[in-house]
């Protein structure tokens, strides 16, 4: 068997150019409405809505501004990918197994360290706002 037999079986593979790049775009969307159906990721969003703008206000530089509104993109980012390794995890089987708890719990931690970066960020950022303030 030649080493390029079956790759392109999935007919997604085949696409290129503005194709793939609108294809990509349409699946990106799919996630982030599927990210949406997750009650973590909705009250994530939610905090989001309110801490983006808010962080132009805070911010007091654009580096400063920058990190207040990666850090709360980064705990979305990690929220759904955390997500994805649930979803593959559950396709699996609903049994128990050590891996599939250890790929969960690790995904968690992913989440929980995010959000710690994130309260570090802000709670530094407020601090130095009210010094100014």
């Amino acid at each position: 068997m030649s080493h390029n037999a079956g790759m392109h079986d999935n007919p997604h593979k085949q696409r290129t150019g503005l194709t793939r790049l609108w294809h990509a775009l349409h699946h990106s969307l799919q996630g982030l409405q599927q990210a949406c159906a997750e009650k973590a990721f909705r009250q994530e969003l939610l905090l989001a809505l309110v801490l983006i703008p808010l962080a132009f206000v805070i911010g007091q530089n654009w580096v400063e501004t920058s990190l207040l509104v990666g850090s709360v993109l980064l705990v979305l980012i990690v929220e759904v990918l955390n997500t994805g390794i649930e979803s593959a995890i559950d396709r699996i089987g609903p049994e128990w197994h050590e891996l599939s708890k250890r790929a969960k719990d690790m995904g968690s931690a992913a989440v929980l360290l995010s959000l710690l970066l994130c309260a570090g960020i802000w709670l530094a950022a407020i601090l130095a706002w009210q010094d100014v303030a």
